[in-house]
């Protein structure tokens, strides 16, 4: 009842405001998205993310050309190649960058909370940026100096995912949190496709250097257009229509000053939160080991030159950034529809997702042979988009004001893949035979499974106790209550 009567103040208020003055109008349905401040801010989060993960994948590609044979096309007159990495040390390079990412997931969604997620999104990939325009020299002077800047642009990165959910908390309408989140995130796997085949093309034809100077000049230049074009809040951003931002405050129901204070005893001890904890872990382990690994094994067992391996190895993450688009549009359909309750669509994408992952990349291991390989790598890494809409948005669904630090707390142990497969990936991978790529896979095969286990049993959308301040109405509930409210209206 209490809430019911709360709902009811809501929406009156929100019909007294629509009376008392005719210039606040319903919002308008509009295909032309740069109209709607929010996409605005959505696209531009799409484009940080693509050049954040740019970054992160440049030296994936690059240490292909770094470490292999040269010739005298190569302006050397040895064969060896420019940089001597045996398989352990190469695994130490490509896995140094998550041992800093792991380190600042949490302070990232602490820091978003107080300081306003965009300043600390912004800085995170801009001195990322930087850095990646110096590690060429650097890489030439020492390989552990090379680690060194590694681990700190993983620092600087590690706070990009967690402080999102800050932006999302303010700016995204609780029906819409799907579609929002999946546009962002769907730019890590965009900038994937574009890195793989570009990186190699340039490192084929430019040298391996032009990889990272490349991708730090587009790093700055988004910096730019970040820090002109976004605000942490709708109230602060001059080009927003008064009906769009009318429409956020009234469905959010939140204040612009609010101060959040955190129940760390509470979300530390949630079995809602652990679910969407260990079903990132499980998503990061498979998608992990194929963004550091599969332009190496295209290369290595399928036998493909560095400008195909990246075309290749490019493909899974294509599939993926269209999945994940349409499973964000179907995730919310479902929602405002009432087809499914919140909690079912989380599951049903996520578990889903998972056990279709677990199929796919076991069969990997088992048929190896180019055409079968990647085509059930990239069924399997493309599916991953359903179970983005699972996990990665149920941050906001439980706890909406504490979801950066939440998310901060998931991706720290999100990261772990980043550093552990890389190096068991190292050792297990010695030979280059397909009998060692086979044990890779079976691996991410079980974590999958393990994930979808976890997720199924525990997970809930619905926002917790803990998360509820006194005056708070759950927020899916009020957004239908007003949705339902305007769509009546018009009729």
């Amino acid at each position: 009842m209490p809430e019911k009567v709360e709902m009811a103040k809501i929406l009156d208020n929100w019909t007294e405001a629509r009376r008392g003055d005719s210039s606040v109008p319903i919002e308008e349905s509009t295909w032309r998205f740069w109209r709607k401040r929010r996409y605005v801010v959505g696209v531009l989060a799409f484009f940080g993310f693509f050049v954040s993960y740019v970054l992160r994948v440049n030296l994936s590609v690059a240490i292909v050309k770094m470490t292999a044979n040269r010739t005298l096309t190569d302006d050397s007159s040895g064969q060896g190649a420019e940089f001597e990495w045996d398989s352990r040390l190469r695994g130490l390079v490509l896995s140094s960058f998550f041992y800093g990412y792991m380190s600042t997931q949490l302070l990232g969604g602490w820091l978003a909370s107080r300081v306003g997620g965009k300043r600390v999104f912004g800085f995170g990939i801009a001195v990322t940026a930087l850095f990646s325009v110096v590690s060429p020299p650097i890489a030439r002077c020492s390989v552990y100096l090379f680690v060194a800047v590694r681990i700190v642009e993983g620092i600087c990165e590690g706070v990009t995912y967690p402080c999102i959910h800050a932006i999302w908390a303010n700016w995204a309408p609780p029906l819409e949190r799907s579609k929002l989140a999946t546009l962002a995130f769907s730019g890590s796997f965009v900038g994937t496709v574009f890195a793989m085949p570009v990186c190699g093309t340039m490192a084929e034809r430019l040298g391996w250097p032009s990889v990272f100077y490349g991708s730090g000049a587009v790093g700055l230049l988004w910096y730019v257009l970040w820090t002109i074009l976004v605000r942490d809040h709708p109230d602060d951003d001059p080009r927003i229509s008064r009906a769009e931002l009318e429409y956020i405050k009234y469905t959010l129901g939140s204040s612009k000053n609010e101060r959040v204070s955190h129940p760390w005893t509470a979300m530390l001890l949630s079995p809602a939160v652990w679910a969407i904890v260990a079903a990132h872990f499980s998503e990061n382990w498979g998608f992990y080991t194929m963004l550091t690994q599969l332009p190496t094994f295209v290369s290595d067992v399928l036998d493909f030159e560095l400008e195909k391996a990246g075309l290749l190895s490019a493909l899974p993450y294509l599939v993926m950034a269209l999945v994940l688009q349409l499973s964000g549009q179907l995730a919310d359909n479902l929602r405002s529809r009432n087809v499914c309750s919140t909690t079912q669509v989380r599951k049903i994408f996520n578990c889903g997702a998972f056990v279709c992952q677990t199929i796919f990349m076991a069969c990997t291991a088992y048929t190896l042979t180019p055409v079968a390989a990647v085509t059930c790598i990239t069924i399997a890494v493309g599916l991953g988009g359903f179970a983005w809409s699972g996990f990665s948005v149920n941050y906001l669904d439980i706890a909406p004001k504490h979801a950066s630090v939440i998310m901060g707390i998931g991706q720290t142990v999100a990261t772990l893949p980043g550093i552990l497969s890389p190096l068991i990936t190292g050792y297990i991978v010695r030979n280059k035979t397909p009998e060692e790529w086979q044990k890779v896979f079976l691996i991410s095969s079980a974590v999958y499974f393990i994930g979808a286990l976890i997720f199924g049993i525990f997970a809930s959308g619905e926002k917790q106790p803990w998360a509820v301040s006194g005056n708070e109405v759950d927020g899916n509930q009020e957004a239908q209550i007003i949705s339902l409210h305007c769509r009546n209206e018009q009729d």
